[in-house]
């Protein structure tokens, strides 16, 4: 092992840190047609993006399939290696490869090559050798050259594995724009992540039910029907016939209203002043559902009501803020 030296462990970060950066940025002039192509060649693909590398290449491949997996496109990762010894099976004809490999001339993606073309799968090339075996048998070749690499024998794969993972990250962000992915798409392939624990929230989990559900009837005076509000605190309360069923709601806002006009309070019922046919939404509903309906209808709660139209709970923008929803 060779003698410990003195560095400065900041010049030498900034410096990788620098190449890599212009690494990345050298690839912009390098966004032309084929970068269309290939994602036009995804976005055709009827089965799933299968994607291979050797060595860091690999590593790389790995986490751009999985970016792409949890963006919308089908996709996994194949070791090249494997994939001559049986795992080529798990490519079917409407797959389409994306083969990395920097030199362009990694035997065991080469391998590949012949039984690829022989059953007639798309291949685009991700290389830094446009001019390279591989290169030549892609049906688009997505550029990814770099003019060294941040390792100071220009031997480790360092800019151009960085340079290979943006490339990646481009594709599966413009495939995700043009699929029209979704936040609760995502979330619906993260259930397990903070996105997807937010977004995959139901109404039951953050309405206001039993005792904290702030109900009256229609017969109910003004005075009693805010102090129910003032009791329950959401700035409103459901308002029921004399079968129960939900008859209409009562806001702070209709409240406000209510109050420009000349009023006999002791006279005043809640049926004279709640506002019919609210909006209401099912205890299963997505929160995220719920969201939309409240910036749709430019509204601050919503009443939670059973198959039978009973109300069973209630909430309001606060519980969706306080809940990461909105």
């Amino acid at each position: 092992m060779s003698k410990k030296r003195n560095v400065d462990f900041n010049k030498l970060a900034t410096r990788v840190l620098e190449i890599e950066a212009r690494a990345i940025n050298d690839l912009i002039a390098g966004i032309n047609n084929d970068f269309s192509r290939a994602c036009e060649l995804c976005l055709e693909c009827e089965g799933r993006i299968v994607v291979t590398g050797m060595g860091k290449s690999g590593h790389i491949g790995n986490k751009i399939a999985a970016t792409l997996a949890s963006t919308g496109t089908p996709a996994f990762f194949v070791h090249p290696g494997e994939a001559s010894h049986g795992d080529l099976g798990m490519i079917t004809t409407k797959d389409l490869v994306i083969a990395i490999s920097n030199s362009g001339e990694t035997a065991e993606i080469l391998t590949l090559i012949p039984i690829l073309k022989r059953i007639g799968i798309p291949l685009i090339a991700m290389t830094g050798k446009a001019k390279s075996s591989l290169g030549d048998a892609a049906d688009v070749i997505l550029n990814v050259a770099v003019s060294e690499e941040a390792c100071p024998l220009n031997l480790a794969p360092t800019a151009s594995t960085t340079a290979t993972l943006a490339m990646g990250d481009a594709l599966a962000v413009a495939l995700l724009e043009s699929r029209g992915f979704t936040k609760e798409d995502f979330a619906l392939s993260h259930p397990g992540g903070s996105l997807g624990r937010r977004l995959l929230l139901r109404v039951s989990d953050l309405m206001h039910g039993d005792d904290d559900l702030p109900v009256v009837s229609e017969s109910t005076s003004l005075s009693d029907g805010l102090l129910e509000m003032s009791r329950k605190g959401l700035g409103m309360t459901a308002v029921t016939d004399s079968n129960g069923e939900l008859a209409g709601l009562f806001t702070d806002g209709d409240l406000r209203r209510a109050l420009d006009k000349e009023l006999d309070v002791p006279a005043t019922t809640m049926a004279d002043l709640m506002v019919r046919g609210c909006k209401t939404v099912k205890a299963d509903m997505l929160a995220a559902e719920a969201v939309r309906l409240l910036e749709q209808n430019k509204i601050n709660g919503l009443i939670v009501v059973d198959d039978n139209n009973h109300p069973i709970g209630a909430l309001n923008v606060h519980d969706l803020f306080r809940a990461g929803v909105m």
